[in-house]
């Protein structure tokens, strides 16, 4: 499975807002399976859409 980052956004933002989240809604109302992951190493929440690789079969 292949993970594309779209966007990352620090971890550290104000307080009550959720970018990351935010931005993520949006790209599925748009049609993509977009996610939010958190990469502990960077302190960054990234939004991540994820593909099948082309020799994957799906049981």
């Amino acid at each position: 499975m292949n993970r594309t980052v779209l966007e990352w956004f620090p971890a550290g933002g104000p307080r009550g807002s959720w970018p990351a989240e935010e931005f993520a809604s949006a790209r599925r109302d748009e049609g993509l399976p977009a996610r939010v992951v958190m990469d502990l190493e960077a302190d960054a929440f990234l939004v991540i859409v994820e593909q099948r690789s082309a020799g994957t079969v799906r049981a």
